[in-house]
């Protein structure tokens, strides 16, 4: 039987994780599987029937998405969470609090752009905010953990 400090365990336990690598390269590491595992999604939604079109706000016909267009959106829209990410954890007081409501806030208001898509089935717009939710359910956690691990 052995007996470790809580400072032994606590380096046992960080070491070679995320905690110990730079917030963006962490950020561009979760975003990857959260890209991956949304497009995984979209392409069961596809494969179950689902129509992959949808139209912007104005358009006058719905466009069809192509495969791959769930990994780049992912990855667009991920790059203002990993510089959301990286300004927290210089500044904030509490930045895995910060990043996680800030996040959880703004998913939730990203569900409006699919409920509201014109020209867009419904199952297809509940696809597009299920993927939403898939995004940010694999993207913030990875990031919201690394920034738990931030010191000042």
């Amino acid at each position: 039987m052995s007996v470790t400090t809580p400072q032994i365990q606590a380096s046992r336990t960080e070491s070679g994780l995320p905690s110990t690598r730079p917030v963006w390269l962490v950020g561009i590491l979760a975003t990857l599987a959260g890209a991956v595992v949304t497009e995984a999604f979209a392409l069961v939604a596809r494969a179950a029937g689902v129509p992959m079109e949808a139209a912007s706000p104005g358009a006058e016909d719905a466009a069809e998405i192509p495969v791959g267009g769930f990994f780049g959106g992912v990855l667009f829209w991920s790059v203002a969470g990993i510089v959301l990410a990286v300004v927290l954890a210089r500044w904030a007081k509490r930045p895995a609090r910060t990043f996680t409501v800030t996040t959880v806030a703004l998913t939730a208001l990203s569900l409006a752009g699919p409920a509201v898509a014109p020209h867009t089935a419904t199952s297809t717009q509940i696809v597009l905010a299920a993927s939403h939710v898939v995004a940010a359910a694999v993207v913030v956690p990875l990031l919201a953990r690394r920034l738990t691990h931030v010191r000042r």
